[in-house]
């Protein structure tokens, strides 16, 4: 009995530490995506990233407005 109760925890610690392989890759990916990202703390980096996407999304609307100009 207690073998299978090894088995069962060996697969259950494999299971979970699959995700955490995946989530760290992202997280490494995030850092290089993110201007200043490498050398910020997780929870610095996540404010970091929202405020880029706001500023990318700001960016967006001024070359859509830019565009509107210009457009015969």
């Amino acid at each position: 009995m207690a073998s299978c109760k090894n088995l069962r925890l060996q697969k259950s610690t494999r299971r979970r530490g699959a995700p955490r392989k995946v989530v760290v890759k992202k997280f490494q990916k995030l850092r290089r995506l993110v201007p200043g990202g490498h050398q910020l703390r997780p929870d610095q980096l996540f404010l970091q990233t929202a405020d880029y996407i706001l500023h990318l999304k700001f960016k967006v609307n001024i070359l859509k407005a830019i565009l509107k100009l210009h457009d015969p």
